[in-house]
C-alpha cells in the first residue's frame, strides 16, 4: 500500500482529544475509544487512539448533514432519478444493504463523486454532465460502493488517527465535536475535497474499488466495457488542462487504471 502523504496544514488544524485518566477508561469499556500499539504517548503519559466502527459511523452522518447545508443540490429531478436508479440496482449485488443507503446530485460544474461509509453518495452535475450512459454512471457509482466494501475509509481513519489527524472522529465518539469539524471528518472519511481538503485514498484501494465496481456492475446487468470507455473520457477531457478533473485529481493515472480494468474484465470474462 502506497504511503499517505498528509499536508502539514491539515495536521495543525484538525482537532485533539483531551481525556483525563476517567474518560479514557470509560472511552475503553465502551469501546468508543481504542487504544494504539504502545510507543504513540501523549505529554500526560497515556497513548493516541483509533477509532471505532461506531465513531466513524457518527462521523460520517455528521459530515454528511454539514454537505446538505453547505452544497448546492441540484433541483433536476431526473438527474437525481438517474442516479439513484442506477445506486439501487448495484446496492443489492454488493451485499450493503445494511446501510441506509442516499443518492444526491450536487449543482456544480465539478466532476467529482464521493462516498461515505455509511452509504451517503454524492455526484457532481459537473461529472453527469459529461457521462453518455447508465452504464457510465455504474462505473462511478460501483467504484464508490466498493470503497464502502473494502471499508477503505476506516482504513485511512485509522491511518490518519495514528498520524494524529484523524481523532476528530474520536471528538464525534465522545460526544465533543461540533458540525464545524466537518472539513476535518471530510478529509479522513473520503469527502475530504468538497469540504476543500485532499486525503487521498491509496492506489491500492482504487484500483481494488474499481475491480469491485466492474463486478458489480457485471452483477447488475450493466456493461463492465463501459468503464474504459469513461476513463477514456476522462483522460480526453483533461487534456491541456493546468490542473486535472476533481475526480482524477486523487486517483492513479488514467493509463495505469485503463491497462488494470483491461486485465481484470478479461480475466473474469466480461464482454
Amino acid at each position: 500500500m502506497d504511503k499517505l502523504t498528509v499536508d502539514q496544514t491539515i495536521i495543525d488544524r484538525a482537532p485533539r482529544v483531551h481525556m483525563g485518566r476517567r474518560e479514557l477508561l470509560l472511552g475503553l469499556a465502551a469501546g468508543t475509544v481504542i487504544p494504539l500499539t504502545a510507543g504513540c504517548e501523549t505529554s500526560d503519559g497515556f497513548g493516541q487512539f483509533l477509532v471505532s466502527d461506531a465513531q466513524i459511523q457518527q462521523a460520517s452522518q455528521a459530515a454528511w448533514s454539514e454537505a446538505l447545508q453547505s452544497e448546492p443540490v441540484s433541483r433536476d429531478p431526473s438527474m437525481r432519478r438517474r442516479v439513484e436508479r442506477v445506486g439501487n440496482r448495484m446496492v443489492p449485488v454488493s451485499g450493503l444493504t445494511q446501510y441506509d443507503w442516499e443518492f444526491v446530485v450536487f449543482d456544480s460544474d465539478t466532476e467529482n463523486a464521493w462516498v461515505l461509509p455509511n452509504g451517503k453518495v454524492a455526484f457532481y452535475r459537473g461529472l453527469l454532465d459529461n457521462m453518455r450512459n447508465e452504464d457510465e454512471i455504474a462505473v462511478v457509482m460501483g467504484h464508490e460502493i466498493g470503497h464502502v466494501r473494502r471499508n477503505h475509509a476506516a482504513q485511512r481513519a485509522r491511518q490518519q488517527a495514528a498520524a494524529g489527524i484523524g481523532l476528530a472522529v474520536v471528538n464525534v465518539g465522545l460526544g465533543a465535536a461540533e458540525v464545524e469539524n466537518a472539513a476535518q471528518w471530510g478529509a479522513v472519511l473520503g469527502a475530504g475535497l468538497t469540504f476543500g481538503v485532499l486525503l487521498p485514498y491509496s492506489r491500492q484501494h482504487e484500483f481494488e474499488a474499481d475491480q469491485l465496481g466492474v463486478d458489480y456492475m457485471h452483477g447488475a446487468g450493466y456493461r463492465p466495457s463501459q468503464s474504459i470507455t469513461f476513463w477514456e473520457g476522462m483522460m480526453a477531457r483533461s487534456r491541456g488542462r493546468s490542473r486535472p478533473p476533481a475526480f482524477l485529481s486523487t486517483h492513479p493515472s488514467n493509463s495505469q487504471r485503463m491497462d488494470a480494468l483491461r486485465q481484470h474484465i478479461q480475466a473474469r470474462g466480461y464482454a
